[in-house]
């Protein structure tokens, strides 16, 4: 009974240990791909923020059309003004049919995202490509959850949280997708609505996320036998990012304040990705 326990334990440990700051401050020497890979990528931003913003709006503006063709009227949004007869001739042209998450990612990025077991021993659930062709330099997947300031409790959040990623200045997003931190996520969420827009997404609490970029939680770190082909890049959402379109951002901040930026994390590709592949991130590498 003993042995079953400790075997369980060191199983938990190897999933939970490349997301615990103390052990990767021991062992960071230890792996040279990761070494060179914090020392080659930390310095500058792969991909420009404007460049993140346009990959994003891309899928938004699909998503919106699709969900103002299906029920527009309960979200608040004008028909004619937000999805007009240009767009609407342009989805009567590939047969009129609804477009769900994953076709909306498919048509507006040129690939889908799944979650599914990793390849990993003792990973748990990984993040795949399973369709399409993921360019370098692509804004790949989102970092979810509610952002917390320096000087914000996350203490109880934090428990047993294998999800709390940590910024280069110390800003921390809590991606657990269970107890209190979803609790707090949409209490967060329904309290940040302006009118009838939304101003964040609470559908990536759900095994079937709206934005089906919002699973970059998900995303496992990479070892020395598979290296990494994402990275993490910082993305303050700016003041410009069309109203409508914010409900389905993945972050909301933990304490209202309408002067700060919300703070998003983005994975964006290190190589060429094909259908089939499993993401690997860098937990030691953050591009600021």
């Amino acid at each position: 009974m003993f042995r079953t326990a400790l075997k369980r334990f060191q199983n938990k440990w190897k999933s939970y240990r490349h997301r615990f700051v103390p052990w990767l401050v021991l062992n960071l020497g230890k792996n040279e791909r990761t070494l060179r890979q914090v020392t080659e990528r930390s310095k500058d931003k792969l991909v420009p923020d404007e460049e993140v913003s346009q990959s994003l709006l891309k899928l938004f503006r699909v998503l919106l059309r699709t969900d103002i063709t299906q029920h527009g009227e309960a979200l608040g949004l004008n028909h004619e003004t937000h999805y007009p007869r240009k767009a609407r001739n342009k989805e009567e042209k590939y047969g009129g049919r609804p477009v769900g998450g994953l076709d909306a990612m498919l048509q507006s990025m040129g690939f889908c995202l799944e979650r599914r077991p990793s390849t990993l021993p003792f990973a748990g659930t990984g993040v795949f490509v399973t369709r399409g062709f993921v360019p370098k330099g692509t804004t790949v997947a989102m970092y979810p959850g509610t952002v917390y300031q320096v000087y914000e409790p996350i203490f109880f959040q934090s428990i047993r949280n294998p999800f709390v990623f940590r910024c280069i200045d110390g800003v921390l997003i809590d991606g657990n997708d269970k107890g209190i931190s979803k609790i707090v996520y949409k209490s967060c969420s329904g309290r940040d609505r302006l009118g009838p827009f939304m101003l964040s997404d609470t559908s990536w609490l759900t095994t079937d996320p709206h934005n089906q970029l919002a699973v970059g939680q998900y995303v496992n770190n990479c070892s020395n036998d598979r290296s990494a082909n994402v990275c993490y890049q910082e993305y303050d959402v700016p003041n410009a990012f069309p109203l409508e379109l914010r409900r389905y951002l993945p972050n909301v901040n933990y304490s209202h304040d309408t002067q700060r930026p919300v703070r998003c994390v983005v994975l964006v590709s290190l190589r060429d990705i094909r259908a089939g592949e499993e993401l690997f991130s860098n937990y030691y590498t953050i591009v600021h």
